[in-house]
């Protein structure tokens, strides 16, 4: 049986992430981009269904590369929510250490699913707690990411500098250096996929300079480099850390990077605020990624990321929604927002378009990801779209609808497909029950903070 070709006819708008004319559309067939189409022409052979896309902008499925699924459980919570970083975490560091199995599914879930409606089909997440009961923390999210239908590059954390030893965390928390290798290894060989239109991936993610060791960085390295698979960690987020790293190790942050082995392009870092010009330019020689997070480092007066520095220097840059407990949201259109608002204060108006921070969304963060088959619309990509209409009151008036997106404030895509698979139509998630879900997860989040 001949497989079905779609035509996502005539959008009102489309970005493409690149210098193609698709304002015919697209043909989708076999989960990718067959036929890029410009205006007035058809596609080559017929197609099975059509889909008038005339009152729709049309985007790359947008990629979130920075995420901790499991604080949706904690948004909100009055005890942090006018701490700076440090004291942010050390307040929450013991109610996440009462996390379960079935409170990590109802988070990722969430999230997940919050994502999914603003328009992201492929989400990095840093998953770092690993206490009594959830040794398997990124089953339990592969499982959720399969229901959704969404990619993901799930990142296997760690911490294993406690406060016993200096480092932030408490020590119910930390894991030892050889369980959290055997457990890394064991995720990337069960579910790490590789090559075009790989659903799930596998990365390593010691959590930060302040809460794992030296060694367990280098050992991460080691590994990482054995088997294929990228790099993840928070750096220079705050000027605590910038101090930490001095007192312990001497180093300021890229120093410290490059003496574990960390700075190449394997790597992608959370954050990446504090860097000083020579480092900016270190970073951009290795080809090592930033994922500014904006609403995060506004959340916690962290700072704001040097972005057009280090997209000169060469380092790729893409965004993050960042923890929903220092968010508090998991909205990646809304994150695009911010960073359009937050770069024009350091950068002015005319550097920063509405365009260059939807690349930063799109290809940007495919790059950070190691992925060259999203993140743009192109023959041969993944067919990963996300379709916005402007039909709601914020957008009447409006006359650019690629600018009305982020200036006007759209917050959730009216259809998403995956790999060729509608997975939301008209605004709703295909079979998941969204009520059910939220009155489930406001249990556990009660629970969690009550305990």
């Amino acid at each position: 049986m001949a497989a079905t070709r779609i035509w996502i006819k005539n959008p009102l708008a489309i970005f493409t992430a690149n210098d193609l004319d698709a304002s015919g559309g697209l043909v989708i067939e076999n989960g990718r981009i067959a036929e890029v189409l410009s205006k007035g022409q058809q596609p080559s052979t017929p197609c099975e269904q059509t889909f008038d896309a005339r009152e729709h902008v049309l985007l790359p499925g947008l990629i979130n590369t920075h995420h901790h699924f499991y604080q949706t459980l904690t948004r909100a919570w009055a005890p942090v929510v006018n701490q700076p970083l440090f004291p942010w975490l050390k307040t929450l560091y013991p109610v996440w250490a009462r996390l379960t199995p079935e409170k990590l599914a109802l988070a990722s879930k969430v999230a997940l699913a919050e994502l999914l409606l603003s328009g992201c089909s492929t989400a990095a997440d840093h998953h770092y707690l690993f206490p009594g009961g959830l040794e398997n923390a990124i089953d339990v999210q592969v499982e959720a990411v399969r229901e959704l239908g969404m990619r993901a590059m799930l990142t296997r954390g760690s911490m294993s500098l406690g406060e016993a030893d200096g480092g932030l965390p408490p020590q119910q928390t930390v894991q030892q250096g050889e369980v959290i290798l055997a457990d890394s290894q064991r995720l990337i060989g069960q579910y790490h996929e590789r090559g075009d239109g790989a659903q799930i991936q596998i990365a390593l993610a010691p959590c930060s300079p302040f809460s794992v060791t030296q060694e367990i960085m280098r050992q991460s390295a080691e590994v990482a480099a054995q088997l294929d698979v990228r790099l993840h960690t928070h750096l220079a987020e705050t000027l605590d850390e910038e101090d930490f790293c001095l007192q312990r190790f001497g180093l300021r942050t890229v120093d410290y990077l490059d003496s574990v082995g960390w700075l190449g392009p394997r790597t992608w870092l959370a954050h990446g605020i504090h860097f000083n010009p020579e480092e900016i330019a270190r970073l951009g020689a290795a080809g090592t990624g930033i994922c500014h997070c904006p609403s995060s480092n506004m959340r916690l007066a962290s700072g704001i990321c040097p972005s057009v520095e280090l997209e000169a220097a060469g380092a790729p840059l893409g965004l993050g929604v960042d923890g929903s407990a220092s968010n508090d949201a998991s909205n990646l259109i809304l994150e695009a927002r911010q960073a359009l608002y937050i770069q024009r204060l350091r950068y002015g108006t005319e550097q920063i378009t509405p365009q260059r921070v939807l690349g930063w969304a799109t290809r940007g963060s495919a790059r950070l990801l190691g992925r060259s088959d999203i993140g743009e619309l192109a023959v041969g990509k993944q067919a990963d779209l996300a379709l916005f209409k402007l039909d709601e009151l914020r957008f009447s008036g409006s006359h650019d609808p690629i600018a009305a997106l982020l200036l006007c404030g759209a917050d959730r895509a009216d259809r998403m497909m995956i790999g060729g698979t509608w997975r939301v139509i008209d605004g709703q998630i295909e079979g998941l029950d969204v009520a059910q879900l939220i009155a489930d997860h406001r249990q556990a989040a009660k629970q969690l903070v009550n305990a």
